[in-house]
């Protein structure tokens, strides 16, 4: 349970997901014997409703990790789109090219190794839909280089951004992820109030927020 929904209500909408590929349904299973974080199915399924829609051509990912987003992301794209993910850690990136290898997507799906505060700076090139889900503390750092990078019109998604409900509620609020907890909140704060974009906080999963890079007009 994400601890954001009541348990009925969670199931009940995951109840409502069409069935997975195979290869999706072992992703998740070896995700939750070996505790490795992956995003919730009802934020999968929220990623692949707003890739039908917007029709990204490229798509930058932060953090990887056993590369199950970068599948769900590459799984719904044209087959000519792109997926480049950055992940810090090594033992990560090895199960993460294994899976997109051996599911057909290797074509499709690029991984960066590395921090992505180092990674990010370095980047210049455009792209349609950006998916943050790294460190949590770290979300107003990668934000300016997102948007730099983020076309015009382009979406950004960002993960966990209620963080256990601690966001909202102080009472729920553990002593030692008060600096996460504050921090994300800044970043909250950031992208609803900045005027060039429109922002959107979605309490399925552990708490999802859309970003939209308004279009500049040609008289601006």
């Amino acid at each position: 349970m994400s601890n954001i929904n009541e348990s009925s209500v969670e199931e009940y909408i995951r109840g409502l997901i069409p069935s997975r590929d195979n290869f999706f349904v072992e992703l998740e299973k070896y995700a939750e014997l070996n505790h490795v974080p992956i995003i919730h199915p009802e934020v999968a399924q929220l990623i692949r409703v707003l890739i039908s829609i917007t029709k990204p051509k490229r798509i930058l990912e932060i953090g990887t990790a056993i590369g199950y987003s970068a599948l769900v992301m590459a799984s719904a794209m044209e087959k000519d789109g792109k997926v480049i993910s950055i992940e810090k850690r090594d033992d990560m990136t090895g199960l993460a090219e294994k899976n997109i290898h051996d599911n057909g997507y290797s074509n499709m799906i690029e991984i960066i190794k590395g921090e992505a505060e180092e990674v990010l700076p370095n980047i210049d090139d455009k792209f349609d839909f950006i998916f943050i889900d790294a460190a949590k503390g770290q979300y107003m750092e990668f934000f300016p280089h997102c948007i730099r990078n983020l076309a015009d019109g382009g979406i950004i998604l960002s993960d966990n951004v209620l963080y256990k409900g601690m966001v909202a509620s102080d009472e729920l609020v553990l002593r030692r992820k008060k600096t996460i907890v504050k921090r994300m909140r800044n970043y909250l704060d950031y992208i609803t109030s900045n005027k060039d974009l429109e922002s959107s906080v979605i309490p399925i999963g552990d708490g999802v927020a859309i970003t939209y890079k308004k279009e500049v007009k040609e008289n601006e």
